[in-house]
């Protein structure tokens, strides 16, 4: 049995985008019941408010919502999978990482401040990174990976993952320890020498 908030972002996929209203009528819900299902489902990222909507005479304006970006998918994995196979052993991962994080930003900062940047950074690109002193050095520690749906096929990835922190952070970085490959999980420990 689908919940009320699954009912609701069903009906938004079909439609593309309803008030709060018309999402009662066609579910046979109240108004305000719906309004708060909306609320939670925009607060977590999966509906947006979209515009307001002036009905024909009275009453106040109504918000009009529909699935965010992030609930519509996108097709990026396959475009990136295309463009990575099609670009063969002549891909220069190092290039990519300057693409994705120039060194140049990190340019007169310490250590620290380096550091600190680079997992801001890193997590603006949703690695849900963190950084840890160590008896050997720092390490660079990548929660998750958001290439991962293509990285099985590709794991040459890592290397422009291993390029942005050498980068960055103007130092040799090696991966300290492989973790098995799990989807959405950086197989990698990184630390600074």
């Amino acid at each position: 049995m689908q919940t009320s908030r699954q009912k609701i972002l069903a009906h938004l996929k079909k439609n593309r985008a309803a008030s709060a209203r018309e999402i009662g009528r066609a579910l046979k819900m109240s108004a305000p019941n719906v309004r708060h299902h909306l609320s939670v489902l925009c607060s977590d990222g999966r509906v947006e408010f979209i515009s307001i909507h002036n009905r024909e005479g009275r009453g106040r304006p109504e918000k009009v919502y529909s699935l965010s970006q992030a609930a519509l998918g996108d097709n990026l994995s396959a475009l990136a999978h295309a463009v990575l196979t099609e670009a063969g052993p002549a891909l220069s991962m190092e290039a990519v990482a300057r693409h994705l994080l120039s060194p140049a930003q990190f340019d007169g900062l310490s250590m620290n401040r380096r550091l600190a940047l680079l997992i801001d950074k890193l997590n603006e690109m949703h690695y849900q990174s963190r950084w840890e002193a160590s008896a050997g050095g720092p390490r660079v520690i990548l929660g998750r990976c958001p290439y991962a749906r293509v990285m099985a096929e590709h794991p040459e990835i890592c290397k422009m993952d291993e390029a942005v922190l050498q980068a960055a952070l103007g130092r040799d970085v090696s991966p300290a320890r492989r973790v098995e490959f799990q989807p959405g999980l950086c197989p990698f420990l990184f630390e600074i020498k």
